[in-house]
This record gives C-alpha cells, sequence and structure tokens, in this order.
C-alpha cells in the first residue's frame, strides 16, 4: 500500500534543512487539522520528537510524518510541497478533499 500523505522531494529537503539547523534529526512532521477561520479547518505543520501512540507514522524521502488517525480521512492524497517565490515562501498543501477555501486563504472545510 502506498502512502496516503505526499512529501515532494523539494519539501523533503527543506524539512531536513530545518530539522539540521535545530539540531531535530530524528524528528517527525505533525500534519494535521485544528479548528481556525471562517471555513473551519486550518493545517498544523510542527515539528516533534515523536509520534504518539496512536498516530500513524509514513515516510517518504527520509522525512517521517505523523498522522493522527481521526484527521486522516481529511488528510488522504494531500501533497505537502514547498514553494519558493519571491513575494512567498513556504510549505504548502495540495489537499483534494478541500471543499471550500477561505477568501483569505488561511481556512478551508473538507466537509
Amino acid at each position: 500500500m502506498s502512502n496516503p500523505i505526499h512529501v515532494t522531494e523539494d519539501a523533503a529537503q527543506r524539512m531536513k534543512a530545518l530539522q539540521a539547523a535545530q539540531n531535530w534529526s530524528d524528528w517527525g512532521l505533525r500534519f494535521g487539522l485544528k479548528e481556525s477561520g471562517c471555513s473551519g479547518y486550518a493545517y498544523q505543520l510542527d515539528f516533534e520528537a515523536q509520534p504518539e501512540d496512536d498516530d500513524l507514522v509514513f515516510e517518504e524521502h527520509g522525512v517521517k510524518v505523523f498522522v493522527h488517525p481521526l484527521h486522516l480521512p481529511f488528510l488522504a492524497g494531500a501533497t505537502i510541497q514547498y514553494k519558493d517565490e519571491l513575494l512567498e515562501s513556504g510549505f504548502v498543501v495540495d489537499n483534494p478533499n478541500v471543499r471550500q477555501e477561505c477568501g483569505c486563504g488561511s481556512s478551508f472545510s473538507v466537509e
């Protein structure tokens, strides 16, 4: 079975650089949802030392991703990318489960 969460090679390289800078080489990326904004949810992207007991752990391009099982139905098929443009840089999520996005782009709905 393939990973339900994808990390592009560019995003993985950026994550590894951030982990190395903080001496977090064995840490993983917490990928989840949190209630936020006018559309309902925002992504949670944080580095953590270890997964929680019930987390699902995926690995791609040498990067571990921790996902709570309750979030997986809303995140399955998502791709974490890294965008590095003149006016904006950062991690971007392409999620096929998103039904509506906020006008400001900071929140979305998945229902």
